[in-house]
């Protein structure tokens, strides 16, 4: 059960997702639903939100895999089950996403392990992804950015227990590794 209210979907405020939708009717989500609890700080993150997930200069498929690490890692079952489908479409195997779930050594993994733990990149690991990744600059930005955004998307969606929507698969979320505990989001 969560614990806040969503807003129904005839009462969203169009001026809070602008910046998602661009004044385009969108379906109906529990996370559009719950934000709209605070639209100005809707409206905010929003704008940043559809930066990270529509205009990021990350390859889409590293995008995805780094939302589903960050997902996997603070245990947010709502993020995890927006994500595993996407991260397919953007040519995701699944050999790479059983990869995020063991929290196998990749170097995507790596990356977002450290920003998640240590708030930052290790040299060798900043290094790698230019080289390795051919992240640029503005990539780097993004990837740290993408990793800080969606984090914090996992803390409230966890914290107010946003729930599924309505026929949407978890997809292997309760596949712990390591031992990790069962837990979830919502």
């Amino acid at each position: 059960m969560t614990r806040l209210d969503p807003v129904p979907y005839a009462e969203w405020n169009q001026d809070a997702i602008f910046p998602m939708t661009g004044g385009r009717t969108v379906p109906h989500a529990n996370s559009i639903s719950f934000l709209l609890n605070h639209p100005e700080l809707t409206k905010a993150f929003l704008t940043l939100s559809t930066h990270l997930a529509a205009k990021s200069t990350l390859p889409a498929k590293l995008r995805e895999l780094a939302i589903l690490r960050i997902a996997w890692r603070r245990r947010c079952r709502y993020e995890w089950a927006q994500h595993v489908a996407g991260a397919r479409r953007k040519g995701a195997t699944e050999d790479e996403i059983a990869a995020v779930r063991a929290g196998a050594d990749t170097l995507l993994n790596r990356a977002v392990d450290e920003l998640d733990r240590d708030s930052r990149l290790s040299d060798a690991t900043y290094a790698a992804l230019a080289e390795q990744e051919g992240l640029d600059d503005r990539q780097m930005m993004d990837l740290v950015f993408t990793v800080g955004g969606y984090g914090t998307l996992a803390m409230a969606f966890n914290t107010f227990e946003v729930e599924l929507e309505d026929g949407l698969d978890d997809e292997g979320f309760d596949e712990a590794a390591n031992g990790s505990a069962r837990e979830q989001c919502g």
